[in-house]
């Protein structure tokens, strides 16, 4: 046997099952690490610290620079092949950018002044390492995460979990002393996390006069990533940083985002990530413009509230900066076009992903179309039938028909109840805007009590009802409420099928819609049951909107959140969680799924009359 040959077999039969090893000790060194850095950093910055524990913090700093190298130098070296697959250009990218920190360990500081010593002291700075470490810890942990799915560990599951784990950081985050004015309980901390991880907006507290700017930034970032959904993104920065990931976590991220295809699984996170930067930075410089120069306030503090009410409600968060939330009488007179835009933010967030996905196909189309046009200079007459699919129109058309019958209803019980006094425009634009919000971002512009009975249910049924499937907004969603209604109607004409647009529903989306209704009916009497023992003195309206509010996310109140004891805090927490990650998921991750059997037993027929 010539000695090549033997040198392969040697590496391949000795030498491998060590480097495997190895490198798995690594990775699992490199999690760690990454743990322990951004521990580091929110307890550099959360707290009040003295130069000695700083020092300690920046030689951790320096060992998690060190593993992180050692980590990446094993992987080039003890197998490069596997890692040029894996590694795409933007994992190149890090790696040279993290390797150029060593310029400044290798050579000594330039004596000669000018472009060189500029790069060498931004080498040497700790901004540049600090955010360098910042971004590999984050995508080591989003690719331990993601890599987890193939453990085949139910991913409902983990998404249910995945939103625990940002809720208990959130809270400790907003615990944190530089976060507070005068400090925070625990059980306020949880529910404020809660709240903003799962873009509702109930407050125990008064956010504005509680909360330091880094304890509103933290709270913006909640939102972010609560509206987003938290495997979303890690799935996102996993695959676009990291590299290609197994067969089966493709699978399982495929389904929870809802794509197509694996072909399209990472065009379909881009464009769910693209949209809604795009979305919250048009609606960010469209708020900033209908308040220029109105609110007292300096330029920075403008373009900071406009950037955080974007956010706020396109994710449907319902949190606001301002002292009585939206009804602040810095922004109640002459504002219109910024409870409009507001508005409008809340309902694009509401509609869903694939439905804006679905416009943007559309669009493409018809741009596509229009080019052909014009460069031959013939009007092209085919065109595709169905544009618009199934989901869109029933979304659209529900949107439209529960923002009509909110925004005309409220307006004829308000007219001369708690919009006395308002010109014509002014009611118009509260009207749609109090129709746009239980739909389900729960800002506020007027005191709800203060609203007629009449108003106060038509509140409790849109957000009841909530938004669209796979968005940020609450409820049973509008899908599943067209289903369920669109069933009835079928079941009053004696029809044994569910057809509309031309189309047929399926059995299992009509049996998952009565599902999801019938569990959230039952989790609604079950949580108002609970709470008339445990407030037995509050209004039983003012619970009942209350539970409504927290298991669709809205964030509404009749003025009873700040009212409730630690134990009622704690049921609407728990119903805040079920209601962003979802009944449905909630019972896949607990209940254990039954086999598809074979057989079939002989059908009958129970009585129901």
């Amino acid at each position: 046997m010539k000695i090549p040959h033997k040198y392969l077999l040697y590496h391949n039969k000795w030498l491998q099952p060590y480097i495997r090893r190895l490198l798995e000790i690594m990775t699992v060194i490199t999690y760690l690490a990454s743990l322990l850095f951004i521990g580091a950093l929110v307890y550099e910055h959360g707290f009040i610290i003295s130069n000695a524990e700083l020092d300690k913090l920046n030689t951790l700093y320096r060992s998690v620079w060190i593993i992180f190298l050692i980590d990446i130098t094993l992987h080039l070296f003890l197998k490069y092949q596997d890692t040029k697959k894996k590694y795409n250009k933007l994992t190149w990218v890090l790696s040279i950018l993290l390797y150029l920190t060593l310029i400044p360990v290798i050579f000594n500081k330039p004596d000669v002044s000018g472009g060189v010593l500029h790069f060498w002291e931004f080498l040497h700075s700790k901004l540049y390492h600090v955010v360098l470490l910042s971004i590999y810890s984050f995508l080591h942990l989003s690719n331990g995460l993601v890599r987890l799915l193939g453990r085949r560990t139910n991913p409902s599951l983990i998404l249910a979990v995945s939103f625990l784990v940002i809720i208990i950081v959130g809270t400790g985050l907003l615990m944190l002393p530089r976060c507070t004015v005068n400090g925070i309980s625990w059980v306020d901390s949880l529910f404020i996390s809660t709240s903003a991880v799962c873009v509702t907006g109930l407050t125990p507290v008064n956010v504005s006069s509680t909360f330091t700017t880094a304890g509103f930034v933290v709270i913006i970032l909640l939102i972010q990533v609560g509206g987003l959904g938290v495997m979303t993104l890690t799935s996102f920065f996993a695959m676009f940083f990291m590299g290609n990931t197994s067969l089966y976590n493709q699978l399982v991220v495929r389904d929870m985002v809802s794509s197509n295809s694996l072909s399209s699984l990472l065009s379909t996170l881009l464009y769910t990530l693209g949209f809604t930067l795009a979305l919250e930075s048009a609606g960010m410089l469209a708020i900033w413009l209908s308040i220029q120069g109105t609110m007292g306030m300096t330029l920075e503090d403008e373009l900071a509230f406009s950037a955080f009410h974007a956010i706020s409600a396109f994710c449907n968060a319902g949190f606001s900066t301002l002292p009585g939330n939206l009804g602040n009488a810095l922004i109640m007179n002459n504002h219109n076009a910024f409870y409009i835009f507001i508005s409008l933010l809340v309902i694009f967030g509401g509609i869903g992903y694939p439905i804006l996905v679905n416009f943007r196909e559309i669009i493409l189309y018809h741009v596509r179309r229009l080019w052909v046009s014009i460069r031959t200079r013939k009007y092209e007459k085919q065109r595709i039938r169905h544009l618009y699919n199934l989901n869109t129109r029933i979304v659209l058309i529900m949107t439209f028909i529960l923002l009509t019958i909110g925004t005309l209803g409220i307006l004829l019980f308000e007219w001369n109840g708690a919009f006395a006094g308002m010109s014509v425009a002014d009611k118009c634009t509260q009207a749609f805007f109090n129709a746009a919000c239980p739909r389900t971002a729960g800002f506020s512009s007027l005191d709800l009590t203060s609203f007629a009975i009449q108003s106060i249910f038509i509140y409790l049924l849109l957000m009841w009802i909530g938004g669209g499937a796979q968005s940020t907004a609450g409820g049973i969603k509008v899908n599943a409420f067209a289903v369920i209604v669109l069933n009835l109607v079928a079941v009053i004409r004696g029809s044994e099928r569910v057809e509309v647009f031309g189309r047929e529903l399926s059995q299992d989306s009509i049996r998952r819609s009565n599902a999801t209704m019938l569990m959230s009916l039952s989790t609604l009497f079950l949580a108002i049951f609970v709470l008339t023992i445990l407030e037995p003195t509050l209004p039983l309206l003012g619970l009942v909107f209350e539970v409504v509010s927290a298991l669709s996310t809205v964030g509404s109140s009749l003025n009873i959140t700040t009212l409730l004891g630690n134990s009622s805090k704690l049921v609407i927490i728990l119903l805040m969680f079920v209601g962003r990650v979802g009944l449905i998921t909630m019972m896949l991750g607990i209940v254990k799924q039954k086999k598809n059997i074979k057989y079939k037993y002989p059908s009958d027929n129970i009585i129901i009359n």
